[in-house]
C-alpha cells in the first residue's frame, strides 16, 4: 500500500493508542466500560422490543444468535494464540464484556419484570 499521510496518520493513531492501552489499569477500565455499555444495551433492547410487543421473539432470536457468535469468536481467538502468551486481543474481550453486559441486563430486566 501506498505511504500517504492519511495512512502515516491512521497507523500513528493506532499505534498510540495500543501503547495506551499497555498500561492494565487503562485496558481494565476500558474493560469495564464494555460491560457497562452491554448493560445499557440490553435495558435500551428489552426497552424497545417490549415497547412494540411485535418483534419480542426475533429479538430474543437475534440476541441469542449474535451471544453465541460472541463466544465463538471468544474462545476461538484463544487458541490460535501461543500457550504461552494469557492475553487475548482487546476486541475480542470487549466483545466478550458487551455480551457479558448484555446477558447481565437481560437477568436484570427479567427480575424487574418478576417482581
Amino acid at each position: 500500500m501506498q505511504n500517504t499521510r492519511l495512512t502515516v496518520l491512521v497507523n500513528g493513531t493506532l499505534d498510540r493508542v495500543r501503547q495506551w492501552l499497555q498500561n492494565p489499569w487503562r485496558r481494565i477500565s476500558v474493560l469495564i466500560i464494555s460491560l457497562l455499555f452491554g448493560n445499557f444495551l440490553a435495558t435500551a433492547i428489552a426497552t424497545t422490543s417490549g415497547q412494540q410487543a411485535d418483534y419480542d421473539i426475533l429479538a430474543a432470536a437475534i440476541l441469542v444468535a449474535v451471544t453465541e457468535f460472541t463466544s465463538w469468536f471468544y474462545y476461538r481467538t484463544s487458541r490460535r494464540l501461543p500457550s504461552e502468551s494469557w492475553q487475548r486481543s482487546l476486541f475480542a474481550e470487549l466483545c466478550n464484556g458487551v455480551k457479558i453486559g448484555v446477558i447481565y441486563g437481560m437477568f436484570l430486566e427479567a427480575f424487574k419484570l418478576g417482581s
